[in-house]
């Protein structure tokens, strides 16, 4: 199969989708847009300064895997985290962002065939659009895995029949999760870790919201592997830690095997980043009181929020993560009507799921960003609960 045809199921990406939509509908009042969960906070002043200090590096190649000082950084982060050790010599490889990271390691973990059949992945439905890419980029299939309410936003694994677990290549967890903010409690891993265990297959945790909470810091999935370190995969990034999205720094962290055969394909199509930057990156992970900093404003916005929807049966913000996920009928028009009638901008439910015997788990609502300053993000947010909730 010529390998662009992997992706012939795949719909357009939702910003893409988003902006066909709206097309040249001009907004009903000023804009305001709640779409996109690029935070907006201060990043540290280290980031400029670490960039300046090692400007003549832009001149030398980096390494692929990563310079010394940032693996040690970001080993030693995840000690102080999640109380782990984890040699940064041979677990860790910096990444040009989570996004190139969570495509690379399906194709280089992810087998086309497992037990004689096609390999499956697992994907939480609706979910981080990068996932279904890369199960298909490896040729595995995509097997959307519903998560409801009732469950508290999280998959439910182990009700996947057992002829499909058997298959199993991959399963993709986020936590907390995007779009609606679940928290996995070390239960929940220790149980996935198990499921995987015994179905032989690879638990990719994407933990990139695990610094933006309400109260207790979220459970991570190293905490629950115990010695079977190459059955966790974990993808951490400095994007919404510290509000860097420009700067596409994050990591890779699994067992030692894992992480070599990780390398082995990297260091043909890897993107490194450049030394400056991991020179930026590595101050990054070494610092905390701006996380602080910002996970407070993050927690003025929850009480925005919960302030805002008082009152708004299923309108709640999350434990953790900057989006809300609200009920909306018909989260297409919805997100119409709210660009056309109060210019804010928002992103169908819909567009992050797909259609499993013609259920989309999406569809009736919308992803709200908590990104906006917050005198923004109270225009827009009384804009949205004037629209839809009656």
């Amino acid at each position: 199969m010529v390998v662009s045809e992997r992706f012939s199921e795949l719909p357009e990406y939702p910003f893409a989708r988003l902006r066909a939509l709206l097309g040249d509908r001009p907004p009903g009042a000023s804009p305001i847009d709640l779409s996109v969960g690029e935070p907006t906070h201060a990043f540290p002043d280290c980031i400029v300064e670490a960039v300046l200090e090692y400007g003549s590096d832009f001149g030398r190649y980096p390494s692929n895997a990563g310079e010394v000082g940032l693996l040690r950084a970001v080993a030693d982060w995840i000690e102080r985290r999640y109380s782990v050790s984890a040699d940064p010599d041979t677990q860790f490889v910096a990444l040009n962002g989570t996004r190139e990271g969570l495509f690379n390691a399906c194709l280089a973990l992810c087998p086309e065939r497992k037990n004689g059949r096609r390999a499956c992945v697992l994907i939480p439905n609706p979910f981080y659009q990068v996932y279904a890419a890369a199960a298909l980029a490896a040729g595995a299939e995509p097997v959307y895995v519903p998560t409801e309410e009732e469950t508290g936003f999280l998959p439910e694994f182990e009700r996947v029949p057992n002829e499909t677990l058997d298959r199993t290549a991959v399963a993709f967890i986020c936590s907390p999760s995007n779009p609606q903010g679940a928290v996995a409690s070390r239960g929940y891993f220790e149980k996935l870790v198990g499921l995987a265990r015994k179905h032989d297959f690879k638990v990719f945790s994407d933990e990139c919201y695990s610094e933006i909470y309400r109260r207790e810091p979220p459970t991570g999935a190293l905490q629950a592997s115990g010695a079977d370190v190459e059955r966790v995969v974990v993808f951490h990034s400095l994007s919404k830690r510290s509000n860097l999205p420009g700067l596409r720094s994050g990591f890779i962290c699994s067992g030692p095997e894992a992480i070599r055969q990780f390398k082995r394909l990297r260091g043909y199509n890897g993107a490194s980043l450049p030394i400056p930057l991991q020179m930026a990156a590595e101050r990054a992970w070494r610092e905390e009181s701006h996380v602080a900093e910002s996970r407070e404003r993050y927690r003025r916005k929850y009480a925005l929020a919960d302030e805002v929807f008082a009152g708004a049966d299923g309108c709640r913000a999350p434990e953790a993560g900057f989006f809300l996920w609200l009920p909306a009928g018909d989260g297409e028009a919805a997100a119409l009507r709210l660009w056309q009638e109060e210019g804010v901008r928002v992103l169908p439910g819909g567009y992050l799921a797909r259609d499993v015997d013609g259920v989309n788990p999406g569809r009736d609502r919308i992803r709200v960003a908590l990104c906006a300053p917050e005198d923004q993000l109270r225009s827009g947010l009384e804009k949205v609960r004037k629209t839809l909730v009656h």
